[in-house]
């Protein structure tokens, strides 16, 4: 027989694209924060991996997976600023976390060079005309 039987490689590529599924969710690391839910639409993706600033429940602040304190917050943020060819930054806060400090928060990042902001949410909340749509 001179013929290449693919239903076994079929079949196991099959098993492999199911077992990446599953698992490329459960690869995320991040500062655990129950985001507040909203009806608005996902940002467009860029090329360069983007910056995550969180603020947790307990007010803590963390660049990407690191914290940092607030008062060196708008040196690091100036320094990343300066690496970095995009200024969009995207906030993730707690739910909890009163609006006073997401305020003093996004006044450090604008004092740090970046000027788009973008407030990441969970899809899924209701919209302000009570539709839920």
């Amino acid at each position: 027989m001179a013929e290449i039987n693919v239903t076994p490689m079929v079949d196991v590529m099959l098993v492999l694209l199911i077992i990446f599924m599953v698992a490329a969710p459960l690869l995320t690391v991040g500062v655990p924060v129950e985001l507040p839910k909203t009806a608005a639409t996902a940002l467009p993706s860029e090329t360069e991996e983007p910056l995550t600033l969180t603020i947790a429940a307990d007010g803590a602040v963390s660049i990407q997976n690191t914290e940092v304190s607030r008062d060196e917050l708008v040196a690091r943020l100036r320094a990343i600023a300066a690496e970095r060819s995009d200024d969009r930054v995207f906030l993730r806060a707690d739910g909890a976390v009163p609006y006073n400090t997401v305020a003093q928060i996004m006044g450090a990042l604008n004092a740090g060079g970046f000027s788009s902001i973008g407030l990441v949410t969970d899809i899924g909340g209701p919209a302000l005309d009570g539709t839920g749509n």
